[in-house]
């Protein structure tokens, strides 16, 4: 993955003591994790790494933007981006698994790929529901894919007098499918 070139620390010739990076993120990460849900983005990444003897600790800021389908309407649409996390890098001489909070390296290697956890962190800061602010979604696409408002669905209910269907609806339906499932070839039935 050549993104995660871009995105590394080279810490064995830093001293001991806070060290800042920055990163730009765009397009090339996404697309080097074959993000199906984030088109585009522009972050900006701010890395404060403090080095000692043991470990490091790095404090990274994410702030920026990504381009999403929109929940509601389907349409590109520009979701902000702000996290603030923390990831302790430890030393082991046995190959540990990255866990999200911890990542593990061996003792000879000189330098911290942040990659994988910046592109996580991303991901996990976007909100559940992604809509274009009030009045920002397509109007023919929310005509197309008109769902019925609360006061509408109410009216509809008072109209058929909130009645359900009878019984023998039911019944008449579950008999015509067994019909047909009769009819049906022996290579079509479920």
């Amino acid at each position: 993955m050549d993104a995660a070139k871009g995105y590394s620390i080279a810490y064995k010739g830093l001293k001991n003591g806070l060290h800042e990076f920055d990163f730009r993120v765009g397009r090339e990460l996404f697309e080097a994790y074959g993000s199906a849900e984030i088109k585009d983005g522009a972050c900006d990444v701010k890395v404060a790494l403090a080095k000692s003897e043991t470990q490091l600790v790095a404090d990274v800021s994410i702030r920026g933007s990504v381009v999403v389908a929109c929940d509601r309407c389907l349409e590109d649409c520009r979701v902000p981006v702000d996290f603030s996390g923390r990831l302790l890098v430890k030393f082991s001489d046995e190959v540990r698994e990255y866990d999200g909070e911890v990542l593990w390296l061996l003792p000879g290697e000189d330098e911290v790929d942040l990659t994988q956890y910046i592109y996580e962190s991303i991901v996990l800061s976007l909100p559940y529901q992604r809509v274009h602010p009030e009045g920002g979604c397509d109007p023919e696409m929310l005509r197309r894919f008109r769902i019925v408002s609360g006061e509408e669905f109410a009216e509809i209910e008072s109209k058929s007098g909130g009645e359900q269907p009878a019984n023998g609806a039911w019944e008449k339906l579950a008999a015509l499918r067994e019909e047909l499932d009769s009819d049906a070839p022996a290579n079509e039935k479920k």
